[in-house]
């Protein structure tokens, strides 16, 4: 039988910026099928914190409505419901967000 040691609560994961422009703060990133949002400015080649857990406001940039409890996703420029090519799974509406919205209250998926 396997066994697992804890190792932290997994709010914030390390992360490196393995590209050449510094990640700025508040930045969602996309790391797989999941986001984070960078918690500190992260420099090239540097590793620093991103957040996975918690409840952000974020670009909408779903032209409809969108409910709360709604699964959400981040097309890379921000929060649609629709799930598609070149999205992955944000989380889901905290709060109902109108057609005209341009920002949504989101619970990432950690």
């Amino acid at each position: 039988m396997g066994k697992a040691e804890y190792w932290q609560r997994g709010e914030t994961l390390d992360y490196k910026n393995t590209g050449t422009k510094t990640i700025e703060a508040n930045t969602v990133i996309i790391f797989g099928n999941h986001i984070g949002v960078a918690g500190t400015d992260i420099l090239p080649g540097e590793t620093g914190s991103i957040h996975v857990a918690g409840v952000f406001e974020m670009p909408k940039t779903a032209s409809g409505a969108i409910d709360m409890g709604t699964d959400v996703y981040f097309d890379g420029n921000g929060i649609t419901d629709t799930e598609g090519d070149g999205t992955v799974i944000a989380g889901y509406a905290v709060q109902a967000a109108a057609a005209g919205d341009a920002v949504i209250f989101v619970k990432i998926a950690g």
